[in-house]
């Protein structure tokens, strides 16, 4: 399978999940337990993960899988990094109103960049640098609305603790996202025995939330268990199903491509949920929306094309060799 083609994939998937999210609601409320919806996705993630490896065993017993602690244990540091990201997003929001919030995010396409650099060890040519550069403008400028409105003074309102949040929340992204590239890469061993050992610990640490919820709120619902599927409709399991679908694309994109192709694909994927939103949900289009889409899609032609098609060099004839003189040496010997 070509990289392109599940990149394409991955950006239909994502654009989906905020219009599905949407129409999953009732009135603009959730009837079901929203943190339920991210653990089934782990659970379908693990437990078609696990499918796939058994599969994989029958077709090729030599398939390979490590399965020493000290290789296992490395797994449980990106369910760490997010769920720390999860809290750092919280504390963001506390200073910070949701669209300054979504601008400030688009600063993890460049930290990704440079993690991508200094961790993983890949070389990026100065044109790509610049389309990187070029797709975080895009997206900005898709979010940022008229001068004129009260959101875009919002935009430098925010107290400096938002800001260094936001750095931070944007840098945890990154990390997260770089490091798993790293475990995927690190061995040979089958994709999905090491999307058995992501999501194992993914799915516990998303049960540990709910558990801590009913903690919190005294019980109040009931367990976890007993509202799991409380209010889910077809919608719902939509939902589910395509934070599944998406987790394992991306995991592909890490073992088989990388973070940026994943950054790329999630942008774009940004971009066509507000386009979608235009027919969907009579969401007014902007110029500054369409500025974004132009600057995005120069900013994919920069980084994927082939330089030669980027510079228009001039053609370089080469001058025919001179013709060689025939030199006639008399050779004479004295007698």
């Amino acid at each position: 399978m070509q990289w392109y083609f599940v990149a394409l994939l991955l950006t239909f998937l994502t654009s989906s999940q905020g219009i599905l999210t949407t129409l999953s609601q009732s009135n603009g409320k959730y009837l079901y337990d929203y943190a339920t919806v991210p653990f089934l996705a782990e659970v379908f993630k693990l437990v078609l993960s696990s499918l796939l490896v058994w599969r994989e065993c029958q077709i090729s017993p030599s398939t390979r899988m490590t399965t020493e602690w000290k290789s296992v244990r490395l797994y449980v540091v990106p369910s760490i990094i997010y769920l720390i990201h999860n809290n750092v997003q919280f504390a963001t929001l506390t200073y910070v109103d949701t669209s300054t919030y979504q601008i400030m995010g688009n600063l993890k396409i460049v930290t990704t960049g440079i993690l991508f650099r200094l961790f993983l060890r890949r070389r990026l040519s100065n044109l790509q640098w610049m389309a990187i550069i070029l797709l975080a403008v895009g997206t900005t400028t898709s979010q940022v609305k008229g001068c004129g409105e009260a959101s875009c003074d919002s935009l430098f309102a925010a107290p400096i603790q938002g800001y260094m949040l936001g750095a931070v929340s944007a840098c945890l992204s990154a990390l997260a996202g770089v490091y798993t590239e790293f475990l995927m890469k690190k061995n040979n061993d089958s994709l999905y025995w090491q999307n058995i050992q992501l999501y194992t610990f993914g799915s516990i640490f998303n049960l540990a939330r709910l558990v801590l919820d009913d903690y919190r709120g005294g019980y109040e619902n009931g367990s976890w268990w007993q509202r799991l599927f409380n209010g889910y409709s077809i919608t719902t399991w939509m939902v589910v199903l395509n934070l599944g679908s998406t987790g394992l694309l991306v995991s592909w994109l890490m073992k088989y491509a990388d973070n940026i192709v994943k950054v790329y694909a999630t942008s774009m994927a940004m971009l066509l949920t507000m386009v979608w939103s235009v027919y969907l949900f009579s969401f007014k289009p902007t110029l500054q929306l369409f500025l974004g889409i132009i600057i995005c899609m120069m900013s994919l032609h920069m980084y994927f094309a082939p330089p030669n098609m980027l510079l228009d060099l001039p053609t370089q004839v080469r001058a025919a060799p001179e013709s060689l003189k025939e030199v006639t040496v008399d050779r004479r010997t004295d007698s």
